[in-house]
């Protein structure tokens, strides 16, 4: 296996000189970075990334925690994160909490002990006593007192484009489904934009609006269904909510889109060329997380940073669950 010593002589050069290019430290002349390259290519030689991280005080590695690798949005999200970081020569370490709080600070508490530069979090769980101010951390959505950036969607105006799609579809007797944490986060702000909408419109609606976790939703809608039949258009606080939804009616004799319409929020997708097929309001999934990687590269470079905060703009996607 080639070592530091054995490319500094094929490229003429010292080893420091090797260092200072892998290292990537600036000053190096082009031609001995051609040089230098040129002798890493023809010798490959991988640099020792342990010994670099101690000596640069750098793993060039940042986390990236998600509730769940099984959620399309989330492992969306942490695609185009892995895409954005491996053009900054940055690795990923992608750790699965499973939406388990507990794991969330095991993972946290791990990272601080083994030199991750940074990390980049989905999570609605009180997580906050485990958050360390000297480790770089940005958040999706998620709202912290103390040190935290974060990049979000505007929530509050996909809100109110549903409401105001469901009734350019022909719905006239709005409902809202959705459940919330008892942390904040942006995500509650999707039932508000659609309850402002409404009111300000002069438009009644129902809601079922309950606190997580929910394992099941059919007692909640049936139950709505029976004292408000005449409901034709839900708004759904997720796609993942709406596709249970869909089956629950399906199962009851309910058709979607004809008997009632239904929007989600999130805008999934089954992969990069084929979509979920549904009517969502849909998230900037790459904007976001090149969003997120320009906040925490931001921070690593300055720790003294204040909190930053990025919002995107969400689109309407015309789908097979609106008329």
């Amino acid at each position: 296996m080639a070592t530091m010593k054995d490319v500094a002589q094929r490229a003429g050069v010292g080893v420091g000189t090797v260092s200072r290019v892998i290292n990537h430290v600036p000053g190096v002349k082009e031609s001995t970075l051609i040089k230098v390259n040129q002798a890493i290519k023809e010798l490959n030689y991988i640099p020792d990334e342990y010994a670099r991280g101690l000596k640069t005080k750098s793993s060039r590695t940042i986390a990236l925690i998600l509730p769940s690798v099984w959620h399309p949005f989330f492992s969306e999200f942490a695609y185009y994160v892995e895409k954005r970081l491996d053009k900054e020569d940055y690795k990923l370490l992608l750790c699965n909490s499973n939406d388990n709080p507990t794991e969330e600070a095991k993972y946290i508490k791990m990272l601080k002990q083994n030199k991750i530069d940074a990390i980049i979090a989905i999570t609605y769980s009180d997580i906050e006593q485990y958050i360390y101010s000297n480790i770089p951390f940005v958040s999706l959505d998620r709202y912290f007192d103390k040190k935290v950036s974060y990049v979000t969607s505007d929530n509050y105006e996909g809100g109110k484009l549903a409401a105001r799609k469901l009734l350019e579809h022909g719905a006239r007797s709005l409902a809202y489904v959705g459940s919330y944490s008892k942390y904040p986060n942006g995500t509650m702000l999707r039932r508000d934009g659609f309850r402002d909408y409404l009111e300000n419109i002069g438009i009644d609606y129902k809601e079922i609006f309950l606190q997580e976790p929910v394992n099941d939703f059919t007692p909640y809608i049936l139950e709505m269904l029976k004292v408000h039949p005449k409901i034709d258009g839900i708004f759904c606080h997720t796609d993942l909510l709406l596709l249970k939804l869909r089956k629950i009616l399906n199962q009851y004799g309910y058709r979607v889109p004809e008997d009632i319409q239904l929007i989600g929020f999130d805008g999934m997708n089954l992969s990069s060329d084929l979509p979920l097929g549904i009517s969502t309001i849909a998230q900037p999934v790459e904007q976001l997380a090149n969003g997120a990687v320009d906040l925490v590269l931001r921070k690593i470079a300055d720790p003294s940073l204040k909190n930053e905060a990025k919002m995107y703009p969400v689109r309407y996607v015309d789908g097979n669950t609106t008329k």
